[in-house]
């Protein structure tokens, strides 16, 4: 029987470092774009790579939250933010987006897709 994954939410660098710590299997975080995660302080690029090389460096996994439902404006910039999380050693992405998917399979399709549970139908 396969043992489950804790995933503990990460809002910052220190509450990141802290779930690995007292046990975490993989944390997930938001970037300063693309998340839902308002409440959280969310991170920079220099924040998720810290992050990563922390929680890759105690054998854990990290997963980035981009789970907006995209406007025809975020396209390009979510492109680059799949690029540059794909280049951090990113395990996954978290996204809510059909079109957000797309993107990640296209850009980076070593990461593993989880749905949101923001995933809902628009038009």
């Amino acid at each position: 029987m396969k043992k489950p994954e804790l995933l503990a939410p990460a809002g910052n660098l220190t509450k990141l470092k802290t779930a690995i710590t007292y046990g975490a299997d993989a944390v997930y975080l938001g970037g300063e774009q693309f998340s839902l995660r308002k409440a959280s302080d969310n991170f920079t690029p220099d924040d998720i790579k810290r992050g990563v090389d922390f929680a890759k460096a105690h054998g854990k996994k990290v997963y980035a939250a981009a789970n907006i439902i995209m406007r025809n404006d975020d396209i390009d910039g979510f492109y680059k933010f799949v690029e540059l999380i794909d280049g951090m050693g990113i395990d996954g992405v978290i996204a809510a987006d059909l079109g957000a998917v797309d993107i990640i399979k296209e850009v980076a399709p070593r990461l593993n897709i989880h749905i949101s549970t923001q995933a809902n139908t628009t038009n």
